[in-house]
């Protein structure tokens, strides 16, 4: 009877609420959004918006008093290792990350809302993919991993479709769903074979019971790692599992786009680097071949097709973007490879390259939204001019396009190029360094040509050079201000590069 008493007692659980704070604010604002929905007059459905954007600031502003130390919590035992959510640096930076893209996604969102899409089921999905996108980096166990995997990936199947009646929207959504249920089942499939060597669910334990599993295990542990990286592999969009990637950005509606870019990739990293470096650092030889490889081809393959696709007469922006955005992944999956090969502490080039890759390409993509207003086919060739008729996001632009491939004034993509360059050098991949060099010029191809195209005469001017200066749409102020803070973040950045080395070597474990 005593014993049954402790037990009782040992699964009372002490709730620490400002830990979990930020995913959880997210996801009570999501409800709170869905009931308004159904008592606000249409006329004032922009109020969901509003709402929702304070949610997600306060939810940021949690994060302030959490920077102090780790915290953890749902502890099953006395034990701080074995508890299931842990707010550590790493957890604090990449909430940063989530929770920054999906206010920004917000911004650009708040026009599209009042006109292309339905206010209260937009906000609501895109609030709950957000909290489920918060709560994966702060999970460490394979069970809340998960959970907080599909809570960041089923919504976002909806968002994706739900400009309703365009079939390249359904089409889109359809793919997603497909091929990523279908990497949740052989995700789900690995997990079980893991349990089924270790007898545990949490990262630390799982580390423990698998330096020690009996031979006739080790084929069983050796296929449970390998199918359990299947979810996270497809989540960053790494070859061969990016397929879906360029149809899902076009078809998406263009915020969804920028928000799967970005928060979408860093569910997928961090999902990706906490079963790695945290609860598979004894299998590494299993995982680190594999992810050096994948690193290899997806950079190739993303940077190929984007050169491909800018060789087109009338190539699409977001389809440019969503191949530039599978080169990224290659990138951002080579320090996770060196770890496997030196220690975690390459880890630190991942989340800074992350970070900088998150605040350009949200600024590109807000650019595109702003570019759609007049041309809504989105072609590169309508670009073609913009510092004409906006100067000012012309320069944005450009100064993006740069950080992406790495070139000054765009020093903060240049830093975090090297950073990551180093992390191969220092593990001993210089095959691996030589790929992506080789890609990183590859790359400057398609970044330098539409750079070029933003500041070419507009198309006819050559021919009708009296004719009166070309009009333009006034921009909406959310997307403005994305465009402004965005672009402001890399000017910073790009100013003062080792704050971002710096937060980044503080996230490690």
């Amino acid at each position: 009877m005593t014993v049954a008493a402790d037990s009782v007692t040992s699964l009372v659980q002490s709730v620490d609420w400002l830990t979990i704070a930020p995913p959880t604010i997210t996801a009570v604002v999501a409800l709170i959004v869905l009931v308004a929905d159904l008592f606000v007059p249409e006329q004032r459905k922009q109020l969901l918006g509003a709402v929702a954007i304070a949610g997600l600031v306060a939810a940021l502003i949690t994060l302030v008093p959490l920077r102090r130390g780790n915290r953890a919590t749902f502890c099953l035992t006395t034990d701080a290792e074995a508890c299931s959510y842990t707010a550590d640096h790493f957890t604090l930076v990449i909430q940063l990350l989530v929770l920054g893209g999906a206010l920004l996604t917000a911004l650009l969102s708040l026009h599209e809302t009042r006109k292309n899409l339905p206010a209260g089921e937009f906000w609501f999905l895109l609030l709950s993919s957000a909290a489920g996108a918060a709560l994966l980096p702060a999970s460490r166990d394979l069970a809340t991993l998960v959970v907080a995997l599909e809570v960041a990936s089923l919504p976002a199947f909806a968002l994706v479709g739900l400009r309703r009646g365009n079939r390249l929207s359904s089409e889109a959504a359809l793919k997603f769903f497909l091929s990523s249920v279908a990497a949740t089942a052989v995700m789900l499939l690995g997990v079980s074979f893991v349990y089924a060597t270790t007898g545990t669910l949490h990262l630390t334990q799982i580390a423990a019971e698998l330096d020690n599993v009996p031979g006739q295990l080790d084929t069983l542990a050796k296929t449970g790692v390998a199918l359990t990286l299947v979810g996270f592999a497809f989540k960053t969009a790494a070859v061969p599992f990016h397929f879906w990637v360029p149809d899902t950005y076009v078809g998406a509606p263009l915020p969804v786009a920028a928000y799967l870019s970005v928060v979408g990739k860093a569910v997928g990293f961090s999902g990706l680097i906490l079963v790695t470096v945290i609860a598979f650092p004894g299998y590494a030889n299993v995982w680190g071949p594999a992810v050096a490889v994948f690193a290899g081809l997806t950079m190739t393959a993303g940077n190929v097709a984007a050169m491909r696709q800018s060789a087109t007469r009338a190539w699409s922006a977001v389809r440019l973007l969503a191949w530039s955005s599978v080169a990224q992944a290659g990138y951002l999956l080579v320090p996770i490879a060196a770890a496997a090969y030196s220690s975690d502490d390459q880890i630190g080039a991942t989340v800074a390259y992350a970070l900088m890759y998150a605040v350009v390409n949200l600024g590109a993509f807000a650019v595109a939204a702003l570019v759609a207003r007049t041309h809504p086919l989105n072609r590169i060739s309508d670009y073609r001019g913009l510092y004409a008729t906006r100067p000012l996001t012309a320069l944005a632009m450009g100064f993006f396009l740069l950080c992406l491939a790495g070139l000054p004034p765009g020093i903060i993509g240049l830093f975090a190029k090297v950073t990551v360059f180093s992390s191969a050098v220092d593990a001993g991949l210089g095959w691996l360094a030589f790929i992506m060099a080789v890609n990183v010029v590859i790359a400057l191809y398609y970044y330098l040509q539409w750079t070029a195209i933003l500041f070419r005469a507009p198309a006819g001017a050559e021919e009708s050079a009296d004719a009166a200066p070309p009009t333009r749409k006034r921009a909406p102020a959310p997307v403005t201000v994305a465009i402004v803070l965005t672009a402001a973040v890399g000017v910073v950045l790009s100013g003062y590069p080792q704050l971002v080395l710096r937060v980044a070597a503080s996230s490690l474990f």
